[in-house]
């Protein structure tokens, strides 16, 4: 144990950097983008400390360059998996009795890795790898990465803090013990630092790891695991895993020593597993922690008293930003007949002027999104908006995948209010509006709520306050995370705690407190100062 009641950095958000013509983060970013770009690489497993490599690999591609290779990645076997287990479970044993602030020390040392000397590698792997734009991988890989690692340490602290009432009798004290066993960490290609995150996290309040990156997101995956081996991650605390996502989680899931999931992903993935665990129950040592977020159908509501233009812009920038693909992304939106004139005037205007292609190019607005399967699912659902009668497509609509696959910024008007892409996640640059007449805000409050079977991300316009509280009354449940005059995206870690409920996860709050105590196994220890010796109460006296 540490001798002292030791007090952590005062955590604060990472200043989000410009990228302006002419500044020197503006400049090694795209040298460090220019260089990586050329090199080929060969990305390893990460397995008890170890570069893990088979004869199995996968190819990687940048999104807005498909033909061009990065390198290659290794695939998993079964034993694999069962070796990253079972040296994870050894070193439990020395990491869960480490004391709290040597893994503080860790997990700061990385926050300030990423600050620093790795901000353009980390950005620049983003880039290529993921097609985010300077700003988006900036805010995203760089910035919320070092929020979430510095927010954590605090987070642990103010737990480890919070003990019961003692009386002179007895000295009562909580202990916060990591997990019995092992946890599991799955993770999504869209935020690099939700993918390092979710072990991150566990692996701070004293668990041990076993981590499966997306297959789109290995190459920033890869620099994750550079960091955290150079802030001093002991071996086997995270260990990294790459391949059939299936066989990884059923030889997981099998382990009598699975204690928890970490997941962000599709809602469709996520019950899944939540259905497996359930069918495995009887086979582990402890009630697993499940934590998911999922799925979003995130919405905008106008009141007709709304400013035109700050509803519009909400738009483009909810619905656009990293071409949509975010789980908080807006993707339908709800206006006032009398406000649509003017919105439909400013988007298609403001839509006209968005530079499409590579992201080393700063002047683009959009990029790619990040694979064929992903452009050929939303270039379906515009191919059938096109053939639709209760659908018309009033911006963008084109595509092609011939060197990267680009999809235009599509605004689609319907209505029908349960039209297909008003309700069915397409996590692509599409945007459907629903026109309601002035006098039915209030039943339209009930069709947002209705609509979507999930509850993410949710926006109101209004400079009614009257009407902002009759929406935030009536979407109570339909939005985990709820903005008033705001676009329903970019939760900020210490700010804006994120997670959402119904099919969209478990509401955990990722960049919050709640999200740790989900992975620690409190333990009460009462200690009595002066022991009975007669079990004679005095109530029993004659």
């Amino acid at each position: 144990m540490g001798k002292g009641f030791f007090k952590v950095p005062t955590a604060i958000n990472e200043p989000v950097k410009s990228y302006k013509p002419g500044s020197n983060e503006r400049k090694e970013v795209l040298s460090t983008y220019k260089t990586m770009l050329e090199q080929t690489i060969d990305v390893p497993m990460y397995i008890n400390g170890k570069n893990v490599r088979t004869e199995n690999t996968q190819t990687m591609h940048p999104p807005h360059d498909h033909k061009h290779l990065l390198g290659s990645y290794h695939i998993a076997n079964k034993e694999h998996i069962k070796t990253a287990i079972s040296t994870a479970l050894e070193a439990r044993k020395s990491w869960s009795e480490l004391p709290w602030e040597q893994r503080a020390g860790i997990f700061l040392r990385a926050a300030e890795l990423i600050a620093g000397p790795f901000r353009a590698k980390i950005n620049a792997s983003t880039m290529i790898a993921q097609s985010k734009t300077v700003f988006q991988a900036e805010i995203d890989a760089a910035c919320e990465f070092v929020d979430f690692l510095r927010f954590n340490v605090q987070f642990m602290t103010d737990i480890y803090k919070d003990q019961p009432e003692s009386t002179s009798a007895a000295w009562n004290r909580i202990e916060y013990r990591p997990l019995e066993g092992f946890t599991y960490a799955v993770s999504p290609f869209n935020f690099t630092s939700i993918a390092g995150n979710l072990p991150a996290c566990m692996a701070l309040m004293g668990n041990v790891v076993v981590w499966k990156p997306s297959d789109s997101q290995v190459y920033s995956a890869k620099v994750i695991m550079d960091i955290f081996e150079e802030a001093g991650i002991p071996p086997g605390v995270i260990n990294v895993v790459f391949g059939d996502p299936v066989m990884i989680t059923d030889t997981i899931l099998a382990s009598p020593d699975f204690s928890g999931l970490h997941f962000t992903g599709s809602t469709h993935i996520f019950k899944d597993l939540w259905k497996q665990i359930g069918n495995n129950i009887h086979n582990y040592k402890t009630y697993p922690r499940i934590v998911g977020e999922t799925g979003g159908k995130d919405f905008i509501i106008a009141h007709p008293s709304a400013n035109y233009k700050q509803v519009a812009t909400g738009m483009l920038r909810g619905a656009f930003e990293f071409q949509g693909q975010k789980c908080s992304a807006a993707s339908r939106a709800y206006i006032p007949q009398s406000l649509w004139p003017d919105i439909k005037s400013f988007l298609t205007n403001e839509m006209k002027t968005f530079k499409i292609g590579s992201p080393d190019d700063f002047t683009n607005f959009i990029t790619a999104v990040i694979h064929e399967g992903s452009f050929d699912k939303l270039v379906s659902f515009i191919d059938q908006a096109k053939k639709d009668s209760d659908a018309t497509i009033i911006a963008g609509g084109k595509y092609d995948k011939s060197k990267g696959y680009f999809i235009e910024p599509t605004l689609i008007k319907t209505t029908n209010p349960k039209y297909a892409t008003m309700s069915t996640e397409l996590f692509g640059p599409v945007m459907t509006v629903f026109l309601y007449d002035d006098d039915a805000f209030e039943a339209t409050l009930k069709l947002v709520d209705e609509t979507s079977e999930y509850a993410l991300t949710g926006a109101i316009f209004s400079n009614d306050r009257f009407a902002v509280d009759i929406a935030t009354k009536a979407l109570e449940n339909a939005a985990g995370n709820f903005y008033i005059n705001d676009k329903p995206s970019g939760a900020v870690v210490g700010q804006q705690p994120f997670g959402g409920a119904r099919a969209s996860g478990t509401n955990d709050k990722a960049g919050s407190a709640q999200n740790l105590l989900r992975w620690v196994s409190p333990r009460m220890i009462k200690e009595t100062f002066v022991t009975p010796t007669d079990y004679r109460y005095p109530f029993l006296k004659e």
